[in-house]
C-alpha cells in the first residue's frame, strides 16, 4: 500500500496493470504498452485525505498500441478494483515512442542489407562504428505515402573507434524511414553532399579522455583543484519521508511520471502557525526543439522530448557520476519498458542543500548582521540523444523557488564541402557546422497561493511624464492589470517594462491591507521566430507567447497536445483557448515558454559547456515582512576571520 494518493506507482502496480489488461483485453503479444502513468486524485478528494477521509482509488492511465493493426488504445485501469475501467480505441492518433523500439531500430538498420550496402559504398564496412539514431515525424514532412503508418527517420553516425563518441561524425545525406511496427525499412535516403567529388572532412569529436588525441591533449593541460569538501557532520537539515519532504518551514512531495519526469506537488510554507499553500503542483509539461536549418540532414529536426519521448523514460542515474555535492539523499524512480515490465532508475532524483553565499546583511555603527543563504536543491538530469538537459527546482529560505535548466551535451553537427555556404550554423571543426537550433520549454506551474481561487494580474513598471509633481522625471510608477479570460491571458514577455505576473488571492488580506500574491519573473524567454502558418508553428502554438493562462482542468494537462507524434495540429492549447473562458478568481494554471536561442559556437564542441536558463516564483505581499528574519546567524567557528 502507497503511504501517500501522491506516492507514484510501484513496480508491483505496473506488473499489475499489464496483467489486468492482458487478462481483459488481450494485450500481450503484439502489443506494445507505451506508457502507464498514475492517474493523480483531484484537489478536493487529496482534501479529504489529508482531513483523515477516505483514501481515493489507485488508478493508471495506459496508451497501448496494437502493432499489427497500428491502432493506438487509451485506458484507465482501476487498481483499487482490479479492472479496466475504459478502453478506447483513439482514431488517427501515435502514442509516444519507446526506449525499445529506438534500440530495435538501431538494432535491424546496421544489419540491413540495404543500409550495409549504402554505407560501403562511402568506404564504412564496420557496423559496430556505425550507429543509428531515429526520430520522430511530424505529419507535414512525413512521407505522405506511409502517413497511415508508425514511422520514423534515421540519422547515420559513425564513431572513430569502438567505445568513442557515437556523435562525433555524421555521416551526411544517409538516411532511412522505418515502419517501427513492423521494424521494417521503408526506405533509403542517400543523398551523398560528396559523391560529386572531395572526401568528408576528419573532426575530433572525442571528449573522453582516453580518446582524444595526444596532440589535442598536449594543448590542454591544466593544474588539478585541490578538494573541496562539502561536509555535514550532524546530517542535513531536512527530512524525507517516503516522499514527503520537509525543509526550512518548507513543505512538498516529489512525484515522477514517465512524461513529465520529476514532478513537485503540495509545497507549502510555514507562516508562524500556519501551513500556507503556495502552489498544487510544478512541472515541465512539454520541450520543443526545432532545428532552423532547412537542409536535407535537418528539415524533419523538430523533436519533442517530452510528447514524443517522455522526460522520465530519459531520467538518468546520478549514481553514474559526480553530479551532487554534500549530504545527499536520493529517490529512485520505477518505470516500465513496452511490455509493461517494471525497471528501476536508481538515484534518479537528488535533494540536498547549497550555500549560496549572503542572504542578508546590514553593517551599522561598527558592526555587523549577517545571514547567510542555505537553499535545497531537488535535480533530475536526462539524456535526451545527444543532449543532456539537468533540471533544478531550488527552494529558498525566503520563500523564493527558482527554477533552472542547464543544457549540455553534444551538438548535431554536419559536414560540409569546401566552398558550399552554410548559412543556417557555426563551423565547429574542419569542415563541419553546427545548425541553429532553439530549445523551448513550457512549465506547467499550478500554483495555490493561499487556496484554489486565484487572479493572475499583468504587473509593469512605467515612467510618469514629466509634470509638476514630477518636474525631474523620476516618478516611475506600477500598473496591475488583472487578467480575466483566457485571451487576456495570453501575454509576451515586455523588457522595456519589466513586465511580470502576479497571481494573486483577492479573497485574503495580508496583515498590511493588501492581497497575498507569488510573482512569476520571467528570465530566458524567447522569439519563435515562426511564421504563423507555418507547418513546425502550427503543431506548438505555444510556442508564440510566453505566458498563457488558462481555468485548471484535469484533462488539459500537454500544452501541443496530448499526441504530438506525427502530429499536424496542435490539440493543445492553441484549441483550449479558443473557448476564451474565464480565469479570473478561479483555479488557475500558468504555462511559462522559456529557453535557449543556440547560436552555436566552436566552444560548444566537441561537448558543450551547461547552457543555463531559469526563472523564479517570488512572494509579493505573501508575508508581511522579510520571512528570513529568524534565520539563525551561523556558528562563528563556521566564519572565516582575517589574522
Amino acid at each position: 500500500m502507497n503511504d501517500h494518493p501522491l506516492d507514484p506507482l510501484s513496480a508491483d502496480e505496473f506488473t499489475a496493470v499489464s496483467a489486468i489488461l492482458r487478462r481483459e483485453r488481450g494485450v500481450g503479444e503484439g502489443w506494445r504498452i507505451n506508457c502507464v502513468e498514475m492517474v493523480e486524485p483531484g484537489k478536493a478528494e487529496l482534501a479529504a485525505f489529508d482531513g483523515g477521509g477516505q483514501r481515493p482509488a489507485r488508478r493508471a492511465l495506459v496508451l497501448c498500441l496494437d502493432r499489427a493493426a497500428n491502432a493506438t488504445y487509451r485506458s484507465v485501469v482501476s487498481l483499487t478494483d482490479d479492472r479496466v475501467e475504459t478502453f478506447d480505441h483513439v482514431p488517427g492518433v501515435q502514442a509516444n515512442f519507446t526506449v525499445d523500439e529506438f534500440h530495435e531500430c538501431d538494432e535491424m538498420l546496421r544489419s540491413h542489407p540495404d543500409v550495409i550496402a549504402a554505407l560501403a559504398k562511402r568506404g564504412i564496412t564496420d557496423m559496430e562504428l556505425v550507429f543509428m539514431d531515429t526520430w520522430t515525424y511530424g505529419d507535414a514532412v512525413a512521407p505522405p505515402e506511409f502517413r497511415d503508418r508508425r514511422i520514423g527517420w534515421s540519422d547515420t553516425w559513425l564513431r572513430s573507434a569502438p567505445g568513442a563518441n557515437p556523435y562525433a561524425t555524421a555521416v551526411s545525406g544517409l538516411h532511412c524511414v522505418v515502419d517501427l511496427n513492423s521494424m521494417e525499412l521503408l526506405r533509403v535516403e542517400d543523398d551523398d553532399p560528396f559523391a560529386a567529388g572531395g572526401r568528408p572532412p576528419v573532426t575530433m569529436g572525442e571528449y573522453v579522455p582516453k580518446h582524444i588525441p595526444d596532440r589535442i591533449k598536449a594543448g590542454y593541460q591544466r593544474e588539478p583543484l585541490k578538494p573541496l569538501e562539502i561536509t555535514q557532520p550532524d546530517g542535513p537539515s531536512f527530512t524525507l519521508t517516503g516522499n514527503l519532504l520537509r525543509w526550512q518551514n518548507w513543505s512538498l512531495r516529489v512525484g515522477f511520471n514517465h512524461r513529465e519526469g520529476m514532478t513537485l506537488h503540495t509545497l507549502k510554507y510555514r507562516d508562524g502557525e500556519r501551513d500556507r499553500s503556495v502552489a498544487h503542483r510544478l512541472s515541465f509539461a512539454e520541450m520543443m526543439v526545432p532545428y532552423r536549418d532547412p537542409s536535407v540532414d535537418h528539415y524533419r529536426r523538430t523533436a519533442f522530448d517530452i510528447g514524443e519521448w517522455g522526460l522520465g523514460f530519459m531520467t538518468t542515474s546520478l549514481a553514474l557520476g559526480c553530479d551532487c555535492l554534500g549530504e545527499i539523499r536520493y529517490l529512485d524512480a520505477t518505470l516500465h519498458n513496452s511490455k509493461g515490465e517494471p525497471y528501476t532508475i536508481a538515484n534518479a532524483v537528488c535533494i540536498h542543500e547549497e550555500d549560496n553565499a549572503v542572504l542578508w546583511k546590514h553593517v551599522d555603527a561598527g558592526s555587523a548582521e549577517v545571514r547567510r543563504m542555505r537553499r535545497l536543491t531537488i535535480s533530475s538530469h536526462v539524456t535526451v540523444a545527444n543532449y543532456e538537459y539537468l533540471i533544478y527546482w531550488r527552494l529558498y529560505q525566503d520563500g523564493n523557488i527558482e527554477c533552472e535548466v542547464r543544457a549540455t551535451g553534444i551538438m548535431v553537427t554536419t559536414p560540409v564541402p569546401p566552398g558550399k555556404p552554410h548559412p543556417n550554423g557555426t563551423l565547429v571543426d574542419q569542415g563541419t557546422y553546427a545548425p541553429f537550433h532553439q530549445h523551448f520549454l513550457v512549465a506547467r506551474l499550478d500554483l495555490d497561493v493561499d487556496g484554489t481561487e486565484n487572479t493572475v494580474y499583468m504587473t509593469e513598471s512605467h515612467a510618469a511624464p514629466t509634470s509638476d509633481d514630477n518636474p525631474y522625471g523620476l516618478s516611475v510608477v506600477q500598473r496591475n492589470v488583472p487578467l480575466r479570460s483566457e485571451g487576456q491571458g495570453i501575454q509576451d514577455l515586455n523588457f522595456a517594462t519589466q513586465r511580470a505576473w502576479k497571481v494573486v488571492n483577492t479573497n485574503v488580506v495580508n496583515g498590511l491591507g493588501t492581497h497575498p500574491s507569488y510573482k512569476l519573473v520571467p528570465t530566458g524567454a524567447l522569439p519563435s521566430m515562426f511564421h504563423p502558418e507555418s507547418p513546425v508553428f502550427q503543431r506548438a502554438t505555444v510556442i508564440g507567447h510566453t505566458l498563457w493562462v488558462t481555468p485548471n482542468s484535469p484533462d488539459e494537462r500537454w500544452p501541443a497536445g496530448e499526441f504530438v507524434n506525427q502530429s499536424a495540429r496542435d490539440t493543445g492549447i492553441g484549441a483550449w483557448i479558443r473557448a476564451n473562458r474565464s480565469i479570473e478568481n478561479t483555479d488557475v494554471v500558468l504555462w511559462y515558454v522559456f529557453g535557449i536561442h543556440h547560436i552555436t559556437r566552436p566552444e560548444d564542441w566537441p561537448i558543450m559547456p551547461v547552457d543555463v536558463v531559469s526563472f523564479w516564483l517570488k512572494p509579493y505581499g505573501f508575508f508581511d515582512r522579510n520571512p528570513s528574519l529568524d534565520v539563525p546567524a551561523s556558528p562563528p567557528a563556521h566564519c572565516h576571520a582575517p589574522n
